[in-house]
């Protein structure tokens, strides 16, 4: 289908990263069903809840709180339009949700829609599947905007992730944060994150392998947060027409 007759609805079209969704689907000239938003006001194309806005959308794109994640998964599921979900911090619940929606309708899920972090978080897992924990210790350092509520980050995380799945081990086990006192020597297994919080830095994160005798450093920088939105429609895009399943940004990229 083209791109023009995509019904794209975004959950939170007000808030920071809702109002530069709003201009991107413009610009990706598809059209906008409309959003949620708790101030309406007089406009038409705003909904109190996102079970008034999914029937009339063929993709919503969801970047808002976890408190709306079982919700806003019975919403789309019973309209059965698409979504594109970025909200960070599920709780298993709340991931429970969206496997249970993905087995209805399309869903990309993702802690961070930059086709860079994506390529990232995949160059992890390929590397801590060859790079043994026994000789290099994986670190994972991130620093995003003072407003920032959570830590570490959701694409902090999803690196983890990555090599805690390259090295067929269980992240939350292995998971060291915010070290602090008499920690004791590191565990060989043991996957770091550091967080930094300051300024207005939209998104920085480092992937470090370090041995002995080498250091290796993946890093991506963010310098707009318009990269999300930008991935985020190109999701939406890829989406449109999909089978239910439970998809992500690299299913978006071609990557698998």
């Amino acid at each position: 289908m083209t791109t023009e007759t995509i019904r794209i609805g975004i959950a939170g079209i007000n808030g920071r990263m809702g109002r530069l969704l709003r201009e991107e689907v413009t610009a990706a000239g598809a059209l906008l069903a409309g959003g949620t938003s708790r101030d309406r006001q007089t406009d038409d194309h705003l909904f109190a809840t996102l079970d008034d806005l999914a029937p009339r959308c063929d993709v919503v794109i969801d970047f808002t709180h976890a408190v709306t994640i079982q919700a806003h998964a019975a919403a789309l599921a019973k309209a059965g339009t698409g979504w594109v979900l970025g909200t960070t911090g599920l709780s298993q619940a709340d991931q429970d949700a969206v496997a249970t929606a993905a087995r209805l309708i399309p869903v990309v899920q993702a802690a961070n829609y930059s086709p860079g972090v994506t390529l990232v978080t995949r160059l992890a897992r390929q590397m801590a599947a060859v790079l043994p924990s026994s000789i290099y210790d994986a670190e994972i350092l991130e620093m995003h905007h003072r407003q920032k509520v959570d830590a570490p980050s959701g694409t902090a995380l999803a690196i983890g992730q990555a090599v805690a799945d390259g090295r067929n081990i269980d992240l939350p086990s292995h998971m060291e944060s915010g070290r602090t006192g008499h920690t004791g020597p590191r565990q060989a297994d043991a996957i770091g994150f550091a967080a930094l919080r300051g300024g207005q830095i939209v998104g920085e994160h480092t992937m470090l392998f370090t041995s002995a005798s080498e250091q290796i450093a993946l890093t991506h920088r963010a310098f707009d947060r318009r990269i999300y939105a930008t991935g985020a429609i190109r999701a939406a895009r890829w989406l449109h027409g999909r089978p239910p399943g439970l998809y992500s940004m690299e299913d978006v990229l071609g990557l698998r």
